[in-house]
């Protein structure tokens, strides 16, 4: 187990000013053209899987940084560039994430290959969770998925919908209810690999940010895919399965965690490194340019209502990089989330980020309303992390849970 470090190391240094190079010289030139087109930047992809930035191996090795930093510290870099255009890049991520968390090494190593592609035939996933009634409320999925014993295969009927990447993606991974009784504990994960037939692109969303990234319905009709696609195999589902109604036979809680779930919790860290990112691109633009603009024969920085202001976004940006790296290190050394540390980070980190990018519109004034600043956009897209992976409301209810041990609603 790695010692906890506020210093980052030579390599870590060397990973974080490629990212931040590739960020600053191709993400950022093309942001404020996709975010126009609300269109997948299928170049941009195909030039960070040309370097690396877009690959297995890449992701892989920030995944086992033994400090646990190198998720966090790529994802501030990649969102520092663009929100939309970097989720375009690391959205696959929480299909393999999901896979990982829940899957055998089998699947792992035949399944996420298949999500990336190569560099010169880039694939993206897409993770399949929430459905028109049932977002923050799991228990209310709908999504079936019926065994077909004679047949070793499951189908799967239902809509999901806010998948990023949904119906453009080469590999789905689709969360369903396999026993309705057990509520969220009777969900199981499905790959459900590449042209199956039954699935299609419901609705693609025209949204408020974010626009470059693809978010759309994903429609199943009777998808039947191999029993080796439900992640983890079925003997250890139906393990899970009959602990969980031992557990509500005998009222002993909920302990047995879903398949979604345990990919969020994995994930949230991530989503906070992904806030800090947005929120120090757009602290930085508001920071330049109340040095640079005049008013007054005085630039507006000299005005202790602009400085004390940068000088509240400088730290609250920094808190919440803090928070994202503890619960980074957390998680690599085996520690648990006794005070919900994860949803903290997240919590945070995208409360700090809508707060920032709003300041930093203010600070720019006219101009910080246009699309000729990028803070416009950034404010736009700061939006989105105080509700996706889990609402500010939702982590503050699992927040409360975890510190009071009380079934808080």
């Amino acid at each position: 187990m790695a010692e906890f470090t506020m210093e980052l190391n030579d390599d870590q240094k060397q990973v974080r000013d490629w990212v931040h190079g590739f960020a600053a010289d191709v993400i950022r030139p093309a942001a404020a053209e996709w975010d126009e087109r609300e269109e997948t930047p299928w170049p941009v992809i195909q030039e960070a899987a040309k370097v690396g930035i877009y690959s297995l191996d890449f992701y892989a090795q920030q995944f086992f940084d033994p400090t646990g930093l190198g998720i966090p510290m790529a994802m501030e870099e990649l969102f520092w560039g663009d929100a939309g255009i970097a989720l375009s890049i690391v959205g696959t991520g929480l299909a393999a994430i999901g896979v990982v968390a829940n899957g055998t090494e089998e699947q792992i190593g035949t399944w996420i290959p298949q999500m990336y592609g190569d560099q010169n035939d880039v694939k993206v996933a897409a993770f399949c969770s929430s459905e028109p009634d049932a977002g923050s409320d799991v228990g209310s999925m709908r999504t079936r998925a019926v065994y077909d014993q004679a047949k070793d295969e499951w189908v799967l009927n239902g809509t999901k919908t806010w998948a990023t990447n949904g119906g453009i993606a080469n590999v789905h991974i689709v969360v369903a209810v396999v026993d309705p009784e057990l509520g969220s504990k009777g969900h199981a994960s499905f790959i459900v690999p590449p042209n199956t037939p039954g699935l299609s692109q419901g609705q693609k969303f025209k949204k408020h940010g974010i626009r470059a990234s693809h978010t759309a319905e994903v429609v199943l009709e009777d998808v039947r895919v191999p029993g080796s696609c439900l992640l983890g195999g079925k003997e250890k589902l139906d393990e899970r399965l009959a602990r969980a109604r031992e557990r509500a036979r005998s009222g002993g809680g909920e302990r047995v965690k879903n398949a979604a779930m345990a990919t969020f919790e994995a994930s949230r860290p991530a989503v906070g490194a992904m806030a800090v990112g947005t929120a120090r691109a757009a602290y930085e633009v508001a920071l330049e340019y109340a040095k640079t603009r005049t008013q007054f024969g005085r630039p507006i920085i000299d005005n202790q209502g602009v400085a004390f202001q940068l000088a509240d976004m400088r730290t609250q940006i920094d808190a919440a990089r803090l928070l994202v790296w503890r619960a980074s290190w957390m998680a690599v050394a085996g520690r648990p989330f006794t005070s919900a540390e994860g949803s903290m980070s997240k919590l945070f980190a995208s409360e700090v980020a809508k707060k920032v990018t709003a300041q930093a519109v203010q600070i720019l004034g006219g101009n910080g309303f246009t699309r000729e600043y990028p803070v416009e956009r950034m404010h736009r897209d700061s939006a989105i992390y105080t509700i996706f992976e889990g609402t500010s409301e939702i982590q503050r209810l699992v927040i409360a849970r975890t510190i009071s041990g009380m079934p808080i609603r």
